[in-house]
Order: structure tokens, then sequence, then C-alpha cells
């Protein structure tokens, strides 16, 4: 396969993956009737099975050795905690008519993820990238007054992810593998939630006809599908085209809640939008000049590019 075919192939994976992402606040209210935590037990119990059967499928031999070291099984189970934050409040906030504002969370995401860089990792930021930081803020700080309080929903979507995905860095794995982990760890709290919601009579699984169980079963689809989409993508593109490509989720998120689910944006909203908006436009302009930049350096060194 040439390199153009793989760049194409990539760029289609990419919008798979994004695409269904920014589609998935359509999936969550059809799944209503179970509520937020029965819907996110069922999302990490099916997820554990699908993942499993794959690993199983792709044999996918001796991946537990290359995981099961004390650091790296630690880390995961802090990911996995993560992770169910993350999923529940979005899954919440979506059948709660906060689309819109979970939409902000993953627009904020990478700028905190650039945050979480420089405290963390001890990375060096440019002007462009810091000027970013400090647009984000204020726009926190512009919807805050507007909503009366901090969009708590955006900041703990944000803070989630971008902690999970400086965990994930870490660990440095197989996007399957680590799931399949992150799920298991999960799944005896997620089952034991469900078992006690059939021991009080109030779990939809099964009670409310063949269709809605099936929604819910299919809730590990809607979290492997595009997982691997984005796997395949990440192999074949440069980090600055897939990071290009994520603000796809958000803005499909963004549309579907204004459009579709009909939420207000009063004009200080669309004020605290705007600066996010070109906090990012900012910070992916100080990414591609550095890019460019580091490529010229290891052209100029004789290195591969």
């Amino acid at each position: 396969m040439d390199e153009r075919e793989r760049h194409r192939r990539g760029i289609a994976y990419g919008l798979g993956a994004y695409g269904m992402w920014g589609l998935v606040p359509l999936y969550w209210p059809l799944l209503a009737a179970a509520g937020p935590l029965e819907i996110l037990s069922h999302r990490i119990v099916w997820s554990l099975v699908l993942a499993g059967l794959l690993l199983v499928v792709l044999r996918r031999r001796g991946w537990w050795r290359t995981i099961a070291r004390p650091r790296t099984l630690l880390l995961l189970t802090a990911a996995a905690a993560l992770i169910a934050v993350n999923w529940g409040v979005y899954i919440w906030a979506v059948n709660s008519g906060h689309v819109v504002e979970a939409a902000l969370g993953y627009y904020i995401n990478p700028i905190l993820s650039v945050l979480l860089g420089v405290l963390v990792l001890r990375e060096r930021l440019g002007a462009g990238q810091w000027s970013a930081v400090g647009l984000a803020a204020v726009a926190v700080l512009v919807l805050a007054v507007e909503y009366g309080q901090p969009p708590w929903v955006s900041l703990v979507l944000a803070a989630s992810f971008a902690t999970y995905g400086l965990l994930k860095k870490q660990i440095n794995s197989g996007a399957l593998e680590t799931l399949t982990v992150e799920s298991a760890v999960l799944t005896p709290v997620a089952v034991g939630y469900l078992l006690w919601l059939q021991s009080t009579g109030a779990l939809v699984f099964g009670h409310q006809g063949v269709a809605q169980s099936l929604l819910l079963a299919s809730s590990g689809l809607v979290t492997l599908i595009p997982l691997l989409l984005f796997a395949a993508a990440a192999t074949r593109l440069p980090l600055s085209t897939i990071g290009l490509l994520q603000y796809l989720t958000p803005t499909a998120q963004f549309l579907l809640g204004v459009l579709y689910f009909g939420e207000a944006m009063s004009p200080a909203r669309w004020v605290g939008f705007g600066l996010v908006w070109v906090a990012l436009i900012v910070l992916t302009a100080a990414g591609l000049r550095s890019a460019r930049r580091q490529a010229a350096e290891r052209l100029t060194a004789g290195e591969p590019i």
C-alpha cells in the first residue's frame, strides 16, 4: 500500500471514529428509561464482553504479559476510574439536556491536556500555547458568570478525559488491550449495581422488551467500534492531522445540542464558546508551526521524518 492510500484510509478511519463520537448524543436518549448508572453499567460490561471476544478472534497471544506489571495495572485502574466518571457524566449530561455544555468540555479538553503537560510532564509552552490557555480560562470565567456557577459538566468532562489521556500516554499499550483491562476493573462494580437493581425491581434490561435490552447491549459496540477506528487512524496519520480531526466530535455535539435538541444559547454563551474556538485556533496554529519546525530540523540533520 502506497503512502497516499495509507493516508486516505487513515482519514476515513478518523472521520468514522470522530463522526461516531460526535453523533452519539442521538443514541443515549434511546436508553433513557434505564437511567444513567444502569446505562453506564451496561456499557462497561458489554465493552468487556466484546473486547475480550475480539482479543480471542484476533489471537492476540501474550498481550497480558505486556500489561501485567504492577505500575501498569495501577495506572490502568486509575484510568478505569476516570473513564467511568467521564462516561457517566456524559450520559447524564446528554439525557438531562446539557449536550452543549458537554460539547464545551470536549472543546476545552485539548487545552487542558496542554496545561497538564506543563504541570505533570514539565513541558515548556510557547507564547501561542499560553495564549490559548489564557483565552480558555477567560471563556470559563464568562460562562461561570452566565450560568451562575462554574460549568461543572464541561470541567469534569474535560478534566477526567485529559487526565485519562495523560495516564494512557504513560501506559503506552494497545487500545483494545487497555480497554479490556479497564472494563475488567470496572465490571465487578457494574455487575453488582445491576444485581442490586434487579433485586429492587428497578432493572430495565430484560424487563422492558427485547428492543430496549438489545439497545443496552449495543452500548458495547458504541464504545468499541469508534475506538478501533481511532486506533487504525492513529497508526496511519500524523499527530497534527489527528489533532485537527478531534474537533469534529465537539462540533457535531454542539450542532446537535443547538439545532436538534434546541438548547438555548444566550449572547454570553456565544461569547464564551467564541473565546474557546479562538483559543483552539491559536493552539492548533502553534502546534502546526512546531511540527513543521521539528520536521525541518530533522531534515536538516538528515534524520527520517
